[in-house]
């Protein structure tokens, strides 16, 4: 089985969000519940929820 598919944008407020998208069915499994002005908090985020990339 293939892993998903993290995603790291800026949203409208031109804050960082995380999305993570099933590579089975392109539904969205999981996302950020809010905005974060570093990026490197957000990632520290997206990885307490199972993202395990760089």
């Amino acid at each position: 089985m293939r892993e998903d598919k993290w995603e790291f944008y800026k949203d409208n407020s031109d804050e960082w969000r995380w999305r993570r998208t099933s590579t089975a069915n392109g539904n969205i499994v999981g996302a950020s519940s809010q905005g974060y002005k570093n990026r490197s908090d957000c990632v520290s985020n997206a990885q307490r929820n199972g993202y395990t990339g760089s």
